[in-house]
């Protein structure tokens, strides 16, 4: 498999998609038209957020679930499968517009991921707004980056992965980690990620999303970026400069309000030289592999996240006969 090159996977649509995103559209999408328009619905949110984190999660029996501590944040241990390679491990970073969710709410994601990837997952639960800003979720971020290099993890052996906001900060942590000079994960993986903070109207399948209101997505961006340079590449790193950074697997609905940042952050990418492989699902909602569960479309996308992998463990063991050779 070559790791730069565009897919549009043709498989026929799921009745289980069709209802879905129908009912999506009838209920998620006007319902965050209408809530989110206060930042008192951003607090009543976090506040349903941390109710939820005492609701239990259902998982296979074969999942192994451990809590996990840092100095800032906590997160969890996700083993997908019995025999997975312990020297090897995902930090997983979860969406949710950087103020809900949880790694509690990312687990159909997260046991999957590792189970294709053969390691464990740790998904970080970052610290997140209102309370807090962009810069804390990202110093999490790399707090337990380097947290996991000081556990004796090679650089090599590492993978960053995120969904939507978790998109974001999977860019943004890469970026801070060359500009700074650190080791590199050998591959990032990026679902529906949220690229692009400045201040624009998304006309873009604006009307064809079955779940985001484009204009809240711009009132968030507001938000999270007030005091702040929209055009900082930290803040909106489909604006930053990917030279050096390791392959990198994009993820996104052909539908989606965010879908052409996808396309320019696979774009930049590949100006910088770095191999990207972008899929583009047809009339996926937002995140779609977290419906795992329930659409087969979410399953098959993990079968195309382990051939990645694989693609990117192939190109490291070449480059590690390349090395020997000379």
């Amino acid at each position: 498999m070559h790791l730069d090159r565009d897919v549009a996977p043709e498989y026929p649509l799921s009745w289980q998609a069709r209802a879905l995103t129908g009912l999506m559209r009838h209920t998620l999408k006007p319902a965050s038209h209408l809530f989110l328009r206060h930042a008192l619905a951003l607090t009543a949110a976090s506040q349903l957020g941390e109710l939820v984190r005492l609701l239990p999660a259902a998982t296979p029996d074969h999942v192994s679930l451990v809590p996990a501590a840092f100095s800032a944040c906590g997160g969890e241990w996700v083993r997908g499968r019995d025999t997975l390679d312990e020297h090897k491990v995902v930090l997983y970073l979860h969406g949710g517009g950087y103020f809900s969710c949880s790694p509690r709410t990312h687990r159909p994601i997260t046991w999957r991921l590792s189970a294709v990837a053969g390691r464990p997952v740790l998904a970080l639960d970052y610290r997140q707004g209102p309370v807090h800003k962009l810069a804390d979720s990202l110093s999490d971020s790399l707090e337990a980056y380097d947290c996991l290099l000081g556990r004796g993890y090679e650089p090599e052996d590492m993978i960053i992965a995120g969904d939507s906001a978790g998109g974001h900060l999977t860019l943004a942590t890469l970026l801070a980690l060359r500009d700074r000079g650190l080791p590199l994960p050998s591959a990032a993986l990026c679902l529906s990620p949220w690229a692009d903070l400045t201040d624009f109207p998304r006309r873009a399948n604006r009307w064809q999303d079955p779940m985001l209101p484009a204009g809240r997505v711009r009132w968030l961006a507001r938000r999270w970026t007030d005091g702040l340079d929209p055009r900082d590449p930290l803040v909106s790193p489909v604006l930053g400069d990917f030279t050096g950074l390791p392959p990198l697997m994009i993820v996104t609905g052909s539908t989606e309000v965010l879908r052409d940042e996808a396309r320019r952050v696979a774009e930049r990418a590949r100006d910088g030289g770095v191999p990207v492989t972008y899929e583009e699902w047809p009339r996926m909602p937002h995140v779609f592999p977290i419906l795992a569960d329930v659409l087969p479309e979410a399953r098959l996308a993990f079968r195309h996240m382990a051939m990645f992998l694989a693609a990117v463990a192939g190109l490291e063991e070449l480059a590690a006969e390349d090395e020997a050779a000379a």
